[in-house]
């Protein structure tokens, strides 16, 4: 079988352990440098699997050496939001994390696929790829699934539809500024600029935009977990089985949407390379006027970068 390592055995990195291991598509090794927690999350983890029903092995360490001959390596480690802080706040703070953990993969794994999901994700994405040295294919980074999810979730609750009926794309960076597109969210293929009024669905799109803090602001020391968690399992699921899916990733873009040496959110196609394609969607002036805003952004984010690269 597949071995999947998890970097970060946090509330994010014990949640992408659960839902991959429910999904029994790969061996799981959670990786902290905490002493003991990785492994104690990997016994409870393996406990479970009698009630569950799943056989995957589950193992911890301490030890990154350990995630050698791994076909994915999921990068949860990091600080998390506290209440009144952005994603962007994170930078410095996981930047010097995240550029080790690099260098780890790099070495012990060199032909890995890396999946991010540390905050700021955009930027850190954009990291590691620099520092690991791997094609762009290989280096991607999971937000679009998870504010896709957000709105489409909303949308459901509003309409009071099941979830599964509702499709939807969520472009741009994974932050206050990312792009919902309602012209491309349908419930069973209606697009719900026929179903809802604009004023509903600019509310809507505001508190995607603002899912992340919603949930900061009522934990009050935590930040959201199961459903980043099980955005990341997706993922994995998509490149194990080259499902070949059709998905919102941070990729990194050079020229599409005109937008150069970038990660942010755009629809890839996932498969057993990684990101094998990166779509284009027909955008309205003002929707591309808006991507683009996104990305500058990001772009004067990768200044703030320099130290570490």
């Amino acid at each position: 079988m597949n071995k999947v390592s998890i970097i970060g055995a946090g509330q994010v990195g014990a949640a992408t352990a659960l839902f991959i291991a429910r999904r029994q598509i790969a061996d799981i090794l959670l990786v902290d440098i905490v002493p003991g927690l990785a492994r104690g999350k990997a016994l409870d983890l393996s406990q479970a699997a009698p009630v569950e029903g799943y056989g995957t092995r589950i193992a911890g360490t301490d030890n990154i050496s350990e995630i050698e001959g791994s076909t994915i390596v999921v990068v949860t480690a990091g600080v998390t939001r506290r209440p009144g802080m952005s994603r962007l706040d994170l930078l410095e703070k996981n930047a010097s994390i995240v550029k080790g953990i690099a260098q780890d993969i790099a070495k012990y794994v060199p032909s890995a696929i890396i999946i991010m999901v540390t905050n700021p994700l955009d930027l850190l994405t954009y990291l590691v790829w620099k520092i690991s040295g791997f094609s762009r294919q290989r280096v991607l980074g999971q937000a679009g699934i998870l504010d896709t999810a957000r709105f489409r979730y909303f949308v459901a609750q509003e309409l009071g539809v099941s979830c599964q009926d509702v499709s939807a794309m969520v472009l741009g960076g994974h932050g206050d500024t990312m792009v919902p597109l309602p012209r491309y969210t349908c419930v069973s293929g209606v697009p719900i600029t026929e179903l809802l009024s604009a004023e509903i669905i600019a509310e809507l799109t505001e508190r995607t935009r603002r899912g992340g803090a919603e949930i900061v602001g009522l934990l009050k020391t935590g930040s959201a977990s199961f459903a980043p968690g099980a955005a990341a399992a997706q993922m994995v699921e998509a490149i194990l089985w080259d499902k070949k899916r059709i998905l919102p990733c941070s990729a990194y873009v050079q020229g599409e949407y005109g937008i150069e040496d970038l990660y942010m959110g755009v629809p890839v196609k996932l498969g057993a390379q990684g990101v094998e394609e990166v779509l284009k969607l027909k955008l309205t002036p003002e929707e591309l006027k808006t991507l683009r805003a996104s990305a500058e952004v990001y772009r004067q984010g990768i200044e703030q970068l320099t130290p570490y690269l």
